[in-house]
């Protein structure tokens, strides 16, 4: 028996004006967890779809229980035992469990002359497939009635119905709840112990140092090293990853906080389960942290006070003067700006160029004779934006999608800071971005704050909130259950404390 399940040797990859990989080796063991890990940029996507055939490699071998093979499409990689779950699900929410599980390879019967769909054994398969990953609900059911979690599970059911050797996660609980986490966890578990290899593309440390056995470190489109996950300490990854030390991940603010900017006073949903009665103030130069668990209403609200929700009552106050937001362009036109939190979803224009993506938020302000875009300026505004933010691009005419997490995310607050707001929201602005990019969005808004900027930070994250805000306000089941003032008393134990208080 090989000893390796899956090898890659020498993997390169060019596209115009970028060398996404550079002689790229990887090397699983059967019945492990293996760890890919690197900055947004570092080639672990570009890797991952050279090797399901989504994009043909320029140089480079793959080996499976140690037979060369190639593999030119998604639909070979399956054949060859190779599987994917990837971090933007791709469902059909109309369509049964079954469906979505069987899509493109429905079993047929045949009755008389005609070919018809084997709807009995379809269903009959799916319900043991969905008993492999430890889930029970009915294959007939609409996809789209399923938790995201539950949506990923089919997704796994999936991939061991097709028997597979090698099974490649991609950032699968960037959008997942820890009951939805554990549950995962032990699908994989469960995989493990049936000698499947599992690649796991992370950014969450904590996640990488439980569930894996080894850890492949990327950077830069080139190889680091592999080393057993025992072996290293997160300091060691970190360092590893992005070339330097990062001594202080929050860096220092240095600016100074002012007269209050905005008021929310008694804001409530027109729908009783969301937010409630919500009030809070934020001041010029401050970085306002919301915290609290899945479910809490911060995004709604959020979105309630951008003009994005029908609200029932309550006020917003900016400079002293009461402002009616019913609409986006009403709360841009008050000095308010809103990074949403789902980034791929709709944040980015994924078809457009990085111009475009910047640009959109001010052509209206932009235009010569009344009509005509003023593209010397636009250009001017995008390039500096670029320089500033350290957009990591070959030009603003590349396509956003070809970017990496943390460059899109650049890009969408490069997008807002040409509008100039006074209130920045950001809704978990460094979701899906590993640590090096996550330090310079940090310090991107220590800049922001220090120019007299309002910050919201939306963030699941419990380091990150205590780390970055000047005060945090937490919430549970749609009010607001606690301010925390005091650097000292912002511990992960107070406000868990909040977020439950039901």
């Amino acid at each position: 028996m090989a000893e390796y399940r899956l090898e890659l040797r020498g993997v390169s990859k060019s596209f115009p004006g970028v060398k996404a990989l550079d002689n790229v080796q990887l090397a699983l063991r059967p019945g492990t967890v293996h760890a890919l890990m690197g900055e947004n940029g570092a080639g672990k996507s570009t890797l991952m779809k050279c090797l399901f055939g989504i994009y043909k490699m320029d140089a480079g071998e793959i080996y499976i229980d140690g037979e060369k093979v190639n593999i030119f499409n998604p639909d070979e990689a399956m054949e060859k035992g190779i599987a994917m779950v990837h971090q933007e699900l791709q469902p059909v929410p109309a369509r049964s469990v079954a469906e979505n599980l069987y899509l493109g390879r429905f079993p047929m019967k045949k009755i008389g002359p005609i070919q018809m769909i084997d709807h009995k054994k379809m269903y009959e398969d799916t319900a043991m497939w969905l008993k492999e990953v430890r889930m029970n609900f009915d294959p007939k059911a609409l996809l789209g009635t399923l938790s995201i979690g539950q949506m990923q599970s089919v997704e796994i059911a999936k991939a061991v119905s097709h028997q597979a050797k090698v099974v490649i996660f991609d950032e699968p609980t960037s959008s997942l709840s820890d009951n939805e986490v554990e549950a995962l966890f032990r699908i994989m578990n469960d995989l493990r112990d049936k000698g499947v290899a599992m690649i796991y593309i992370s950014h969450k440390m904590d996640e990488i140092k439980r569930i894996s056995d080894d850890i492949t470190i990327m950077r830069d489109g080139t190889y680091v090293g592999t080393w057993r996950t025992e072996e290293l300490t997160t300091d060691d990854i970190i360092t590893k990853m992005v070339g330097r030390e990062l001594t202080n991940v929050y860096p220092e603010k240095k600016g100074k906080i002012g007269d209050v900017v905005m008021e929310v006073k008694n804001y409530s949903s027109i729908h009783e389960k969301s937010f409630q009665d919500v009030s809070f103030s934020i001041r010029k130069g401050e970085i306002l942290g919301f915290g609290g668990l899945v479910g809490a209403q911060r995004t709604e609200l959020m979105e309630g006070i951008f003009g994005i929700r029908n609200v029932a009552s309550g006020e917003v106050i900016i400079n002293g003067k009461n402002v009616k937001i019913k609409h986006p362009i009403q709360a841009m036109r008050a000095g308010i700006g809103l990074i949403t939190e789902d980034r791929r979803g709709n944040g980015i224009f994924g078809c457009l160029s990085i111009k475009d993506n910047v640009g959109v938020s001010v052509y209206n302000k932009l235009l010569k004779l009344k009509f005509v875009l003023d593209h010397k300026k636009i250009n001017g505004i995008v390039d500096d934006s670029i320089k500033k933010l350290r957009i990591k691009t070959p030009s603003m005419k590349q396509h956003i999608a070809n970017l990496s997490g943390g460059n899109q995310q650049k890009v969408i607050i490069a997008r807002w800071l040409a509008n100039d707001p006074d209130i920045l929201i950001m809704d978990e602005p460094t979701r899906g971005i590993d640590v090096g990019a996550k330090h310079e969005i940090y310090e991107i808004m220590n800049e922001l704050a220090a120019q007299g900027k309002a910050i919201i930070m939306i963030s699941s994250e419990m380091p990150e909130l205590i780390g970055m805000s000047d005060r945090i306000c937490v919430m549970c089941d749609g009010k607001l259950r606690g301010v925390i003032s005091d650097k000292a008393e912002m511990t992960q134990e107070k406000i868990m404390a909040y977020a439950t208080q039901f």
